[in-house]
């Protein structure tokens, strides 16, 4: 523990939540979702990679990723930075039970034998420093270079060296970071209306993204160095997140991965036993599973159009001439 201890004095306050999260060998979850048992498709997975979880906002969605860490199958779990979000927490402390299940549910995992691999971010960089050790069956690890069942090798990382305004301007790193947070809560007061009126999780924050230029220019040139910097250190492809914008394509021979994040798009990269990659947007797939068990749901419904009022007997209106 006193590794964890001097981690969390670096960037994140010493809370009995958090550590009775990280100790604590209870399996009890408060998460009331559906089960494995009850899912006719197989989440099984050779790997997971995951990233800004973001354990500690308000914005985290942590109800859908306990359900995503409930309902999936692998032999390797790696949490690709941003995990837990010591800014955030240094400003305002929020952690709930749930916030615990989820990282009960990782410490499970490990425990019956998933090999689980921690690559700190930018906002968990308390725990940079302490590569090469283990926490709670849990490997620190600053970047990884991962071999795929064809034997392709992936240069794994969090991101953020590759974006200049924090390696460079952190100041602006925290002043941006503030402004977005103020965007997810009213991305979440938005979803909260939505589910009051029966609708599914949509994500204001990431369509805004997707529409600024700026912010679709900055994803684009992330993106390039990235995995330019792949092809120069001599892999197959790399896999990151940061950004918060999933995404898979090829870089002159490179591939580009991106495992996205679990505040706006709650996405997973997972890798299937033949080698093959794939991105899970997990809202998508709860939503695909309520209609599969209620079908004659009208949660995804339109808004109704009003019904056509029967004609009337009435005169045909008198043709005007045209002038």
């Amino acid at each position: 523990m006193t590794m964890l201890s001097r981690a969390l004095q670096k960037d994140i306050p010493v809370n009995d939540d958090i550590l009775e999260a990280f100790i604590s060998d209870n399996d009890t979850d408060t998460h009331t979702g559906n089960h494995t048992s009850k899912q006719d498709k197989n989440y099984t997975y050779r790997s997971v990679f995951i990233s800004d979880t973001h354990l500690g906002t308000k914005a985290a969605r942590v109800d859908l990723l306990l359900d995503f860490l409930k309902t999936i199958h692998c032999e390797q779990l790696y949490l690709v930075g941003d995990i837990i979000d010591g800014w955030q927490i240094k400003r305002s402390w929020y952690w709930d039970t749930t916030h615990n299940d989820v990282i009960r549910r990782i410490l499970k995992m490990a425990k019956h034998g998933v090999k689980i691999v921690y690559v700190p971010g930018n906002h968990d960089e308390g725990l940079r420093g302490f590569e090469g050790h283990d926490l709670a069956g849990v490997s620190l690890a600053h970047e990884v270079i991962y071999e795929s069942a064809d034997g392709k090798r992936y240069w794994v990382l969090h991101g953020d060296q590759f974006d200049g305004v924090v390696k460079y301007a952190r100041w602006l790193a925290h002043i941006g970071d503030r402004a977005y947070g103020l965007l997810l809560r009213l991305n979440t007061s938005l979803n909260g209306i939505r589910r009051l009126l029966g609708y599914d999780y949509w994500s204001l924050s990431a369509y805004l993204k997707h529409k600024v230029k700026n912010a679709v220019e900055y994803i684009g040139k992330f993106e390039e160095a990235v995995a330019y910097e792949a092809k120069r250190r001599g892999v197959d492809g790399v896999i990151c997140g940061h950004i918060h914008h999933a995404e898979c394509r090829d870089f002159d021979g490179v591939k580009y991965m991106n495992d996205g994040d679990w505040v706006e798009s709650c996405t997973a990269l997972v890798e299937h036993s033949n080698g093959k990659f794939e991105i899970l947007h997990w809202a998508d797939e709860i939503a695909a599973r309520h209609e599969n068990q209620n079908p004659l749901s009208t949660k995804r419904q339109k808004i109704r159009k009003p019904k056509k009022r029967k004609k009337e007997a009435s005169t045909p209106p008198i043709p005007i001439a045209a002038e």
